[in-house]
């Protein structure tokens, strides 16, 4: 049996053929019978699907990803994860890579190439951290998503509540019911 893992760090993830649609397709493409999908952090080792995939695992079967960072962020628990299914009679295949198999060739590539898909992840990491950072030392940032309306927006919004209910002003603007009663908590908190 040939099954598939996609997964993703976000449901908004869907650059680069990352997405969940993608990955499935480019799976089924290489000839994945079956396909498990989730959506998980990388950074977090509990991963409900794959751990049922892996329990499925018969010696002969193969288990393919897209990309390596998709089956493991670190080295070491990747390392874990390929001796663990190769010990099973298992082949593990990296669509964009090829077959890791249990030959000292096969061990090689797979140490490096998790090493540098950690590695690729800690750049980043840093690169975000410093980001902020430099963020913080700028007047007016607030950490979180920017604002999607205006101040101005937003005050006309809450003038509107005086005279409208809030569904209707959610009509009138297109500002949800949740966004409206929270800055108007905040205008009140201010006063």
């Amino acid at each position: 049996m040939i099954y598939g893992y996609a997964r993703v760090s976000t449901r908004l993830q869907a650059t680069d053929g990352n997405s969940l649609e993608a990955q499935r397709v480019a799976l089924e493409a290489a000839g994945a019978e079956e396909v498990f999908q989730e959506v998980c952090t990388g950074s977090t080792t509990r991963r409900p699907q794959l751990e049922k995939l892996v329990g499925l695992l018969q010696a002969g079967d193969t288990l393919m990803v897209t990309k390596l960072d998709r089956f493991a962020r670190s080295a070491r628990e990747g390392l874990e994860l390929i001796d663990e299914v190769n010990g099973k009679g298992v082949c593990v295949r990296i669509l964009n890579m090829g077959a890791i198999d249990d030959t000292a060739i096969g061990r090689l590539l797979r140490t490096m190439m998790l090493g540098f898909a950690e590695f690729e992840r800690d750049l980043i990491v840093e690169r975000t951290q410093e980001g902020r950072r430099i963020a913080r030392q700028k007047p007016g940032y607030r950490d979180g998503r920017p604002f999607k309306f205006t101040e101005a927006q937003m005050g006309h919004a809450l003038s509107l509540l005086r005279e409208h209910s809030y569904n209707q002003v959610r009509k009138l603007t297109g500002i949800s019911v949740s966004t409206l009663k929270r800055h108007k908590r905040r205008a009140a908190a201010a006063c």
